[in-house]
């Protein structure tokens, strides 16, 4: 299965680790969630403001009285907001609760004369105050688009509750409403407008003024997020990247994923020297690094160093995806962190690469059928195509993707064709027909990016849905055979996840463990692209690389899981591309090309 690349036993990670100083951020946090939740409770259930439970809530901070059900419940809403923030020991939420926990205070003695409820609220104000220097997080990067997400979170969210508030008072219901009767009324409140439930006695105005918090939150926040200035993610500048070709100059041939390192996406810190890089982007809090450092590995310590400084100071959770095996341990001992095998990467060495015996016949058969249907096949380099070749591959390459956005992060570069990526291998497809198509006799793509002078690896996959099966299996074999002219010695395919576990998962004498987490794996191929990428990557007799994602704490594994699949491209909530184009959709693979095109090879 998998396995763990071993760390010294008693390091700290530096500045994020050591005697768990964030427990107070984290403790202060809880506090004010549960005050949140008590008082959305108590703003939400009324037999709550007549039980025990009630008689504490209200003497907490936030808690108004025990009848003004809607400022309790908007109290209660921005502590669980606020709960967040000071968790991640963010800056603006320290400022937030230092001025928001004297105001509960001034409010507790006005409303109540409740000296217990001054005294928590000034009890959390000076661990607050005495513990400044833990809430130093600087914002994370943001955009208007977040705006959006506010407003679909907490619409969401004020109709979930709403049609709580409006449900809890049934015994006081004029009629018998029908849920969307009640679901009319709750819209209606949340504009401030009366709606067709009708209640006895002051429920009305209880109900209403609940609704109405809701919607004034939500429109507040949104506005909030949305005027507010931007600071927008980190992209590389004209100068980091001309720092970065520099150092893969020198040290390109390390790592194979060295050049994606050049996406333009990406934020990159470097060493103090300046002969070492580190790239990532951040998501959903977590600052996500791929493949190995760039530059000499003398100065990657410095860049680490660089890089965990930053995670610390955003409250960032550091982790990195696809870094080799020497690259895993240089992080772990400068970090403390832990690191996983998450899978191998497939290798081809040229001069060993051969058609000829029985393990190769399927893919022997494949090529010749394809060549004997009239495909041949052109590799060349980028700078080698006429711009309006180039065009015509790039437009290919956009409408043949099968997917409503580009994806890939840590193994796919994200353009073609860029006039700075002359060295840039193309490997092209062509079919003379009586009717040519919209990309004239082109039938399927494949890109390499330069690994180091010797070397390339395999940045993405691209076919025409009306071509014969082993479009990837031709040219991969037509870029093998091509690349002594180049100088090329070594080819680097796809990344298998789990690769070790379907390999030794199927060999006989596999243990009932291994059997059912090969098991689960197959299962799962049916959604990703797991099993059958592994087969595809076999059929050349590469040699496999493993490849480590390493990590602060296995807690953290999920969270870090769900913001790499962001990262490549997953979920894809646009809509399908069949809805705007003749295109099917397809699962894409690592690299950029599609699960299609791998079942169809």
């Amino acid at each position: 299965m998998s396995g763990r690349v071993p760390t010294r036993a008693g390091r700290v990670w530096r500045g994020l680790r050591g005697p768990r100083p964030e427990s107070v951020p984290v403790l202060v946090a809880r506090a004010c969630a549960l005050v949140g939740l008590l008082d959305i409770a108590a703003g939400v259930f009324p037999r709550f403001r007549h039980s025990r439970m009630h008689a504490l809530a209200e003497v907490l901070p936030g808690a108004l009285g025990p009848f003004a059900a809607a400022l309790s419940l908007s109290a209660g809403v921005l502590l669980l907001l606020l709960a967040h923030g000071l968790r991640r020991r963010k800056r603006r939420a320290w400022r937030a609760a230092v001025v928001l926990l004297p105001a509960g205070a001034l409010a507790q003695f006005a409303y109540h004369h409740s000296l217990i409820g001054v005294l928590i609220s000034l009890g959390l104000l000076w661990a607050l105050l005495r513990h400044r220097g833990q809430f130093a997080a600087l914002p994370d990067p943001r955009s208007r688009w977040r705006a959006l997400a506010n407003f679909v979170l907490m619409g969401a969210g004020s109709l979930a509750l709403g049609l709580v508030i409006v449900s809890v008072h049934h015994g006081r219901m004029v009629g018998d409403p029908s849920w969307a009767t009640r679901l009319t009324h709750v819209l209606y409140g949340l504009f401030g407008v009366d709606g067709p439930v009708d209640y006895k006695g002051s429920t009305s105005w209880t109900v209403a003024a609940s609704l109405g918090a809701l919607g004034l939150l939500t429109a507040v926040t949104t506005i909030y997020l949305a005027f507010r200035p931007e600071h927008p993610a980190a992209r590389l500048t004209k100068d980091d990247e001309r720092r970065l070709r520099a150092l893969l100059e020198r040290h390109g041939g390390r790592d194979s994923l060295g050049h994606f390192a050049l996406r333009r996406d990406k934020a990159v810190v470097f060493s103090p020297s300046g002969k070492a890089a580190v790239t990532y982007r951040v998501v959903s809090g977590v600052m996500l690094a791929s493949g190995d450092p760039i530059g000499d590995v003398e100065a990657w310590p410095g860049a680490i160093e660089r890089f965990m400084d930053v995670a610390r100071a955003h409250s960032w959770t550091p982790a990195v995806m696809g870094c080799s095996e020497t690259g895993g341990e240089v992080w772990t001992r400068e970090t403390g962190l832990d690191a996983l095998e998450l899978g191998d990467e497939a290798v081809v060495d040229v001069p060993d690469f051969s058609l000829a015996g029985r393990a190769m016949r399927n893919v022997r058969q494949m090529v010749t059928r394809v060549e004997r249907a009239g495909y041949e096949t052109r590799v060349r380099r980028v700078r080698d195509l006429g711009e309006a070749e180039l065009e015509r591959v790039r437009r290919a390459a956009d409408d043949w993707r099968g997917t409503a956005t580009e994806r890939g992060f840590s193994m796919a570069l994200g353009r073609v064709g860029d006039p700075a990526d002359g060295d840039c291998l193309i490997a092209t497809a062509h079919k003379a027909e009586a009717e040519l198509g919209p990309y004239g006799d082109l039938k399927a793509v494949l890109h390499f990016v330069p690994w180091g002078t010797d070397g390339v690896s395999l940045d993405l996959m691209r076919r025409d849905r009306t071509a014969d099966p082993g479009m990837n299996e031709l040219l991969i074999v037509a870029a093998l055979r091509a690349a002594p002219r180049f100088g090329i010695t070594r080819v680097s395919l796809n990344f298998a996840m789990f690769r070790s576990a379907l390999a030794r998962g199927e060999k006989i004498g596999a243990g009932p463990v291994l059997r059912v987490w090969r098991g689960l794996l197959v299962f799962l191929s049916r959604w990703f692209q797991i099993e059958s990428l592994y087969r595809f990557n076999a059929k050349f007799r590469p040699r496999w690389e493993p490849r480590f994602v390493v990590y602060r704490a296995s807690a953290d594994l999920p969270r870090i899981g769900v913001a790499a699949m962001r990262a490549e491209g997953f979920p894809d909530l646009a809509p399908p591309r069949v809805l705007r184009h003749r295109a099917a959709p397809s699962r894409p693979c690592a690299h950029g090309g599609s699960e299609r095109d791998i079942r169809a090879a």
